[in-house]
């Protein structure tokens, strides 16, 4: 299980005539993440500094940090500790910067990157993830209703349902629970129905309130 980010998140605030623009998103590997603080950048071109942070597990265990001209230990150090803080993963955030001509000091400039990146990233509505089996499961129709049911009430995450002479629909659980699906498909029709595995997928399990 880890913690990652769902969607696009997006802030800006103003602080003595500089302003602060945060993006955060979701990232599966650097060269993803290069690709979203050069998208960053280009949408700026003007800005004195993007400065950035993210985190990865997927595959590697890695992370990096840019203040991008700012003082050292400003931007992007604060940025990284926010990700790293919350435990998330797999995720992204820049911070641009146009200056407004006041100075704010090292002090300063850490609470604004890191205000601007803590909005960005609670706005991308972080979640717990886990790696999910898909199964196809096949069912009688006085079955269904009550199948639906308590696959939602057991965490279980119903998809596309087919209709036909019986009722086909994929259902994605934990990959560690597949024993436990199995035999909860057994138990719920007396063994009318049966799953079979047809794939593999992300599970969301939650929503989080990091922040």
């Amino acid at each position: 299980m880890a913690y990652t980010l769902s969607s696009r998140g997006d802030s800006r605030i103003e602080i003595k005539q500089s302003v602060f623009i945060g993006c955060a998103r979701r990232i599966q590997s650097p060269e993803d993440a290069s690709d979203f603080i050069a998208e960053q950048r280009s949408l700026y071109p003007d800005a004195r500094h993007s400065c950035y942070a993210w985190v990865l597990s997927c595959g590697v265990n890695m992370s990096k940090y840019s203040d991008d001209g700012e003082p050292s230990g400003t931007a992007g150090m604060p940025l990284l500790n926010i990700i790293q803080s919350k435990g998330l993963t797999d995720c992204a955030v820049c911070v641009t910067r146009y200056f407004g001509g006041i100075l704010l000091g090292k002090g300063g400039l850490a609470r604004a990157y890191t205000e601007a990146g803590t909005s960005a990233l609670a706005g991308a509505l972080p979640v717990e993830v886990a790696p999910g089996t898909l199964f196809t499961v096949k069912l009688e129709y006085p079955d269904y209703d009550k199948f639906l049911f308590e696959c939602n009430k057991r965490g279980y995450d119903p998809k596309d349902s087919r209709f036909g002479d019986g009722v086909e629909l994929d259902v994605l659980t934990e990959s560690s629970k597949e024993e436990e699906f199995l035999t909860f498909v057994t138990d719920i029709t007396s063994g009318r129905a049966k799953g079979e595995k047809s794939g593999t997928a992300e599970l969301v399990l939650r929503t989080l309130e990091l922040f």
